[in-house]
């Protein structure tokens, strides 16, 4: 019947990438220097959580989704005009 689009995926990954491409909607909605800044930082910070987070740690990641839906909430907002990055040690 319906082909397979690749391994299933988990809940919290289904989240994970339903934040990820709220994001990258959310930037549509500003100028394209701030949605080209907007891309990049999302785009480094999910990658640098990927690589450094276990998968195993549920609790952190789930920490990590609040606070990145947070962190939608007031980029979707049309008085935020860009992202700031700040540097985690």
């Amino acid at each position: 019947m319906g082909a397979s689009r690749g391994p299933r995926l988990s809940g919290l990954q289904k989240q994970v990438l339903s934040l990820y491409r709220g994001f990258l909607r959310a930037a549509r909605c500003k100028s394209a220097e701030d949605r080209c800044q907007i891309e990049s930082i999302v785009s480094a910070e999910f990658r640098r959580n990927s690589n450094q987070v276990d998968r195993k740690n549920f609790l952190y990641i789930e920490y990590l989704l609040r606070r990145g839906k947070k962190q939608l909430e007031q980029l979707q907002s049309p008085s935020t005009v860009s992202l700031s990055q700040t540097k985690q040690s």
